[in-house]
């Protein structure tokens, strides 16, 4: 790279920005936009435009970091691997959308992303400072930006000139001027008589002044021109230091899982590894050796979170999670909050998730406001506050968090913090899943399954129960199971099922592993394994799953992989029937009817089929109606 006397344009309006006239950032402006202008006319694109990466040599603007560059009828097709900085960048690339085979539709960089990156540029000469420069630069800010967050003009800044760069970092790529059109428009306010152009008197006041003689800067940009004509695609590659590169793609990663639910991190991760060609054991030796920075310490606690290449380790994950949130990292803060509510390599502490998740939604982190609307929703560290949940989702949810767009639908399908509103909740659910969540394509599947919202269309939630498991999403594959049990719009298949279970509860999925052992405990799909049953089921119910603890109570009712043990059973059935499942309030019932295990009472047993048969479970209402009839006659 050739030497440039005053520095990069960051350097050069840090230090000469006091001195500088509107005439000189005019033609500071009109310069970057004319050398933008030369290379889309011979078919370039920059893809990398920030004030680090351009020059000011001898009065003159000059574009440096071609590492990005690619002909146009290159990159028309190509999503980047790289990116400069996040408040420069085209924000149309942290869009992720899916196609109608729910594939992931890649942004690719062109013309109006340079245009973008320009209108950055143009405020940045307005007011002498990066945008953004005292807010942390993670996935938090790029999700506000792209959902509208822009600087304001500063005061004094000519009309026509805030019009400019402000046409140029719309949000929509169709409504950005071309760059010719930028140029146009300097020119036309530097023709005005507004703002005089300089004298040479006035010149002698900056200490390097800017050149725009038309002739000069042709000159320049086309040998610049020639020069980039004559690399070659492994020239350009190679011109970015492999430092760069990892840097690029630890934020790019960052940015990935910031709408991303915690179970899904780790296949989202995969996912990235496998498409950039990038082995785990190379990115985890660099997070190892590039802990200066709050986003690899953060990642590397995820690395140990989850087992990416290497082996599971919560505690160490823990403090590394610390370790960022004491840097104010929005992720550290985050998943700190997370492993407090969990127990992950620490003890459960509810108040402190809270406060974190608080914390963290202060900051204005998307995630952080989703997290804290769950805690006023279930109660976790604060009193349960439905209604303060349906406002923050609803909150989250108008930003296009994904996450919460989902919350707010469970809320208007359970009548949380408002009215029981089932078309709603299947639009939300859908909405979500258009923009490629997985959780609101399971919901939405299931929407289709009972006839929530909308009409029972069998096939359509299997798709749907098919598409989020292949995302990853731990309910989808169990969900996707019970359809290959049951035959819900596809042919029964028990291996089929019998391995989707087995994957769910690999996942961490309650349900999943219940029904694993149901399929052990039955001979479903495998041979029968009593034992390999009876500790699933002690793993469902350890996991909170009613049903889990209800069919662990089978277990020692009957002697399944255990000794008999009718008090154990009594004692399982009740915790399952108080958690509201059905076949246990019926067990349990059977117990006060027979005094098994427990001392007979007619009325407690009555009162449990009550329950059960409430819950539709027929065989209740039928020994109810025994029962019943039974008094009757005496």
């Amino acid at each position: 790279m050739e030497y440039a006397n005053n520095g990069t344009l960051r350097n050069y309006l840090n230090r000469y920005f006091k001195n500088l006239t509107w005439n000189d950032k005019l033609n500071l402006a009109f310069q970057l936009a004319n050398a933008i202008s030369f290379l889309h006319d011979e078919g370039i694109i920059h893809r990398d435009l920030h004030s680090n990466n351009v020059l000011v040599h001898k009065d003159t603007i000059k574009l440096a970091d071609f590492g990005l560059s690619k002909r146009i009828d290159e990159s028309s097709n190509i999503q980047p691997k790289l990116f400069g900085m996040i408040t420069y960048i085209d924000p149309q690339v942290f869009n992720r959308k899916r196609d109608s085979n729910n594939q992931i539709q890649l942004y690719s960089l062109n013309k109006k992303s340079d245009v973008y990156s320009i209108g950055i540029l143009l405020w940045e000469i307005s007011s002498g400072r990066p945008p953004f420069c005292n807010e942390p630069c993670d996935v938090g800010l790029a999700m506000e930006i792209l959902h509208g967050l822009r600087e304001k003009p500063i005061p004094n800044t000519p009309e026509d000139y805030i019009k400019i760069y402000t046409d140029c970092w719309n949000n929509e790529p169709d409504n950005r001027p071309n760059i010719n059109q930028v140029v146009a428009k300097l020119d036309a306010i530097i023709l005005k008589g507004d703002i005089e152009l300089l004298s040479n008197e006035q010149q002698n006041i900056v200490e390097t002044p800017i050149n725009i003689n038309n002739n000069s800067l042709h000159g320049e940009m086309s040998q610049l021109i020639q020069n980039f004509n004559n690399m070659n695609t492994e020239e350009m590659d190679t011109s970015i230091s492999s430092e760069n590169n990892f840097d690029i793609m630890i934020n790019e990663i960052i940015l990935l899982l910031g709408n991303t639910e915690m179970e899904r991190k780790k296949h989202e991760i995969v996912n990235y590894l496998n498409n950039h060609n990038i082995t785990s054991q190379k990115i985890y030796n660099w997070l190892l050796n590039n802990q200066n920075n709050s986003n690899s310490v953060f990642l590397l606690g995820i690395f140990n979170h989850f087992g990416i290449e290497i082996n599971v380790d919560e505690q160490k994950a823990f403090e590394l999670y610390q370790n960022a949130a004491n840097s104010e990292n929005t992720s550290g803060i985050i998943s700190l909050g997370y492993c407090y509510s969990q127990g992950v390599g620490t003890n459960v502490d509810k108040q402190k998730a809270f406060e974190l998740f608080q914390k963290a939604a202060n900051l204005g982190n998307a995630c952080g406001v989703h997290n804290l609307g769950y805690c006023y929703e279930n109660g976790v560290g604060t009193s349960i506050d439905k209604q303060k949940a349906f406002e923050l989702y609803q909150k989250v949810a108008n930003s296009e968090n994904t996450p919460g767009i989902v919350s707010l639908g469970h809320c208007y399908k359970k009548g949380i913090g408002t009215n029981v509103d089932e078309q709603k909740a299947f639009e939300l659910y859908q909405k979500a899943a258009n923009l490629g969540n997985a959780r609101g394509m399971n919901n939405l599947g299931t929407c289709y399954y009972l006839g929530t919202g909308t009409s029972i269309d069998y096939q359509k939630a299997f798709e749907l129960y098919q598409k989020a498991a292949n995302l990853g999403n731990a309910h989808g594959v169990c969900n996707l199971g019970y359809s290959y049990e049951k035959g819900i719009g596809t042919s029964i298949n028990n291996q089929k099922a019998f391995e989707l279970y087995q994957k769910a509860a690999n996942l961490g999925n309650a349900r999943g592993v219940c029904n694993l052992g149901y399929f052990y405990e039955k001979g479903i799909g495998t041979s029968i394994d009593n034992q390999k049953a009876f500790e699933l089921y002690q793993k469902a119910a350890n996991l909170g799953h009613a049903r889990g603890v209800n069919n662990l109570g089978n277990c020692y009712y009957s002697g399944i992989g255990t000794n008999v043990y009718k008090q154990k059973a009594f004692e399982l059935y009740q915790k399952a029937a108080n958690l509201g499942d059905s076949k246990a309030q019926y067990n349990l019932a059977n117990m006060y009817k027979d005094g098994n295990g427990v001392k007979k009472d007619i009325n407690q047993a009555i009162y449990w089929y009550t329950k059960s048969a409430e819950r539709e479970y027929q065989e209740a209402q039928d020994e109810l109606d025994k029962l019943i009839d039974k008094k009757n006659i005496l």
